[in-house]
């Protein structure tokens, strides 16, 4: 497979990978990530997961993640978390709580060190990636046209480009934390 694609990981596989069964892939629109579904979907037919988890950017063509499920991988996200726990204690359970609602918002996750079924110490985690510009649509759907998964869309792929959004992102994140916190 020799696909020049501006996808670099679709469904949590890399666009390089030429040992995948792609339809299979697209047709279960499944997150590895997340275990289940992608629940990235597109607004005018949310029966559609986009399952574009990063893409090339720049002159360099660098990986740049847009899927804040891909920080997950392997939950290291939340070892790299483990130091800010100061009050955990060896023997201590570790716990991983998704979307708690909070004022302002939910948190995406939180880590809890818990001992004698009571909370000890605990740290909000938040995911914030690089929003973009325009949309990815026409690169997902020109990827998997190339790949002969579907035939030449309707719609076309359009002429715009993606971009990077990082002035939007700086300001997502920074709204989020400070209502958060």
């Amino acid at each position: 497979m020799n696909i020049d694609t501006r996808i670099a990981e679709f469904f949590n596989f890399s666009t390089k990978n030429d040992t995948i069964n792609w339809m299979e892939i697209l047709t279960s629109q499944h997150c590895g990530y997340l275990g289940k579904r992608c629940i990235k979907v597109r607004k005018s037919s949310p029966e559609i997961s986009i399952g574009t988890c990063s893409v090339k950017y720049g002159k360099d063509n660098q990986d740049i993640i847009i899927c804040p499920h891909r920080l997950i991988e392997k939950r290291k996200i939340f070892v790299d978390c483990f130091h800010l726990l100061t009050l955990h204690e060896p023997g201590n359970e570790l716990h991983i709580i998704p979307e708690v609602n909070i004022p302002g918002g939910s948190v995406d996750y939180f880590l809890a060190s818990v001992a004698d079924k009571k909370v000890k110490d605990f740290v909000g985690i938040e995911l914030q990636t690089l929003d973009t510009t325009g949309t990815v649509w026409p690169e997902r759907q020109r990827f998997i046209t190339d790949l002969n998964l579907v035939e030449e869309p309707a719609e076309g792929y359009g002429d715009k480009p993606y971009g990077m959004n990082w002035k939007m992102t700086a300001k997502t994140i920074l709204v989020q934390l400070h209502h958060k916190i």
